[in-house]
């Protein structure tokens, strides 16, 4: 770490900064998981975007450890596994039985499964720079970690800033030390911490739908119930005749009554 202090001052000064924000960053589902341990439940909270972040750290530790001289890069991620891991841990303390499976599925999926058919495959069939060239596209390509929500609860602003600030840094120092797999994600990462935050504006004061809109068109319970007797609250009228004649529906003669006679 001397020796990049030495020849890349300023990449050093933005690696050491973009390590401070990031830690913040990684810090920022604090105030969530306080809220799922205070109430027992995660509360619709979803693991997956937990479960990413803590893939995207393995891969670019191994990516860090390939490439040599990277010491930024690992004590940051290093950082983020520990922290995303006590998250994933604490999810699946109190989330529901399904939602504990889908997030053992994905993470035997993609944190064991697929994290390992990388590392044997970058290690067994490519060999120096090469290494480096493919695992940097793999980091790249696992980098677009975006958010799709309208609730403001779950992707608040402070997080949107963090992230947007932090794929600046990392861009200024992938750009001074060269590393184009380093500075390519955080264009990405710009872009999409911008549409989050006008996302964030756009909908912090939108009126929430109100729900059981449908309910207060519903008759009440037990409407069906109360049967007016037209007949009993009518006055009796004087009867003309007894002859009954028959309603014939006009047009449909197939739902025409037979005449009935008078006796």
């Amino acid at each position: 770490m001397s020796v990049m202090s030495l020849q890349h001052p300023w990449a050093f000064a933005f690696g050491l900064l973009g390590n401070i924000i990031s830690f913040t960053t990684f810090l920022a589902p604090i105030p969530t998981f306080y809220r799922i341990y205070k109430s027992k439940s995660t509360e619709g909270f979803q693991s997956v975007p937990y479960v990413v972040t803590l893939f995207s750290s393995m891969l670019w530790i191994f990516y860090a450890l390939i490439k040599t001289g990277e010491d930024l890069l690992i004590t940051i991620n290093a950082a983020g596994i520990v922290i995303e891991s006590i998250y994933i841990i604490l999810y699946f303390v109190y989330a529901p039985k399904k939602a504990k499976l889908f997030t053992a599925k994905i993470m035997l999926g993609l944190n064991v499964g697929f994290f390992g058919l990388i590392l044997l495959v970058t290690l067994l069939l490519f060999k120096g720079d090469k290494r480096v060239i493919m695992l940097g596209w793999v980091c790249v390509a696992f980098s677009k970690r975006v958010i799709r929500t309208r609730s403001v609860e779950y992707m608040p602003f402070s997080l949107s800033l963090s992230l947007t600030l932090s794929a600046i840094v990392w861009f200024l120092y992938g750009l001074l030390i060269k590393d184009k797999y380093v500075a390519l994600p955080n264009i990405l990462g710009f872009i999409f911490g911008v549409v989050q935050m006008v996302l964030y504006m756009f909908y912090m004061n939108k009126t929430p739908i109100v729900q059981g809109k449908e309910a207060d068109t519903k008759l009440p319970v037990g409407t069906e119930e109360h049967v007016v007797n037209i007949p009993k609250l009518s006055p009796a009228l004087p009867e003309k005749s007894s002859e009954v004649h028959p309603v014939t529906e006009m047009g449909n003669p197939r739902t025409s009554c037979a005449p009935w006679r008078h006796r």
